[in-house]
């Protein structure tokens, strides 16, 4: 793990959060509500903070949205969740951000797309009215280049390039070219429009991994500006879970990367969190943070044919999720437990001693009498249905975090 770019960025404060310099890699989402329903979106803000959010951003899209985004602070910060928020612009963000200058003082960031500010002359215009609001304020910006709203002008241009030096690149590497020149000239320009370095984060996404790779490496090696990371539009379930992780493991495994956001596309009615809760496993995984107590359980083969340890692997992840915001608020520590939940005695003795609390069911056919290791020695033997499982095992996990973790 290469984590020397990361100490060489220049550190970003959004916030009382951190971006680059040596810091931690943040998490990061995005909200999916209409933002002009303030209620709604306040409560979604809170609900992926809870997650792990460390930052979260809304769309501000329309006059109703810029005048409702005091009123979703207010309402975070009345419930106590200090969240800073993200607002995302296309578009009209210079005239929103001017007619409304509650929304510019409450929002910690401001995403600007350099691909659809405006064209020609307005284009440079616009994007540095946005980049002065944010210097009167002190606020971030992060100049956020996607690969299907590139700026079309440069793109053209390099083309011609392209073709008229005989330059040999395929369209493909044209485009990535002209995504990173995208964002290093909007850096500049953001630089001369006031704000000072300190306050830039730079994103490059396209939504295939061997070329997001590729961009973030070169962008890396060509900027000291913290670097936001993701796979735009990765899309649903497993496949936006595995190609986010493909790209990205790679890169933070390289050092690159100073904060992250999985873009999953959620089902219908689907649970926002989702992707937060996938951030966080992607970066603990990886070693780089540790959010949540991990749950090691095995996948099951012919010698596990009960559904005992999928229910009880179930209940217990389930349980760590619902009781992890007042461990975490009562004691120190606690997201670094690890639990092992086994489906037969071919690696689950092992794997329980191996956790801090483990259970190591028999497997298939057999009374269920369970070996429970706690800090690798054996602690109990549990027997019983699957709800009587579950409920002494939680019991164990509860007094464990209780007794073992010190309080703040």
């Amino acid at each position: 793990m290469n984590e020397r770019r990361r100490q060489e960025t220049v550190g970003v404060k959004v916030g009382h959060v951190q971006i680059g310099g040596g810091a931690p890699v943040v998490v990061q989402s995005m909200t999916s509500t209409d933002t002009a329903d303030a209620a709604g979106t306040a409560r979604q803000c809170h609900e992926l903070a809870g997650a792990g959010s460390e930052l979260v951003r809304v769309t501000v899209n329309l006059p109703e949205a810029a005048a409702a985004v005091p009123e979703i602070r207010r309402r975070l910060d009345d419930a106590g969740c200090d969240v800073p928020l993200i607002g995302d612009f296309h578009y009209n963000g210079h005239l929103l951000l001017a007619q409304f200058p509650d929304c510019a003082r409450v929002l910690a960031k401001y995403r600007i797309n350099p691909g659809n500010v405006g064209h020609g002359a307005r284009r440079d215009e616009q994007f540095a009215t946005i980049c002065k609001v944010a210097r009167d304020h002190g606020k971030a910006v992060r100049i956020g280049v996607n690969a299907g709203s590139l700026n079309q002008e440069l793109v053209m241009a390099k083309m011609q390039e392209n073709t008229d030096r005989a330059l040999g690149l395929t369209s493909e590497q044209v485009i990535a070219e002209c995504m990173v020149l995208s964002a290093l000239q909007s850096t500049e320009l953001a630089l001369e429009s006031g704000l000072a370095e300190d306050r830039v984060v730079i994103s490059c996404k396209t939504s295939r991994p061997p070329e997001l790779i590729s961009l973030y490496r070169d962008l890396a090696s060509r900027t000291r500006q913290p670097l936001h990371l993701g796979l735009t539009e990765a899309g649903m379930g497993t496949k936006g879970l595995v190609w986010s992780a493909a790209a990205m493991g790679v890169l933070l495994a390289e050092g690159i990367g100073d904060t992250i956001r999985v873009s999953l596309t959620p089902r219908p009615g689907g649970d926002r969190r989702e992707e937060v809760y996938a951030a966080c496993e992607l970066l603990q995984g990886l070693g780089l943070r540790a959010f949540a107590p991990s749950v090691t359980a095995c996948p099951g083969c012919g010698r596990t044919t009960s559904t005992t340890f999928q229910e009880l692997a179930e209940r217990v992840q389930a349980h760590v999720r619902t009781m992890l915001p007042e461990w975490k608020s009562r004691y120190e520590g606690v997201e670094n437990l690890t639990l092992a939940v086994m489906g037969c005695i071919v690696n689950g003795p092992g794997e329980s001693k191996a956790a801090n609390i483990g259970i190591s069911l028999p497997g298939t056919g057999e009374t269920p009498a369970c070996p429970v290791f706690v800090d690798g020695q054996k602690f109990a033997t549990l027997k019983g249905t699957t709800d009587e499982l579950a409920v002494a095992f939680r019991k164990l996990i509860d007094d464990y975090v209780a007794t073992k973790y010190p309080t703040k």
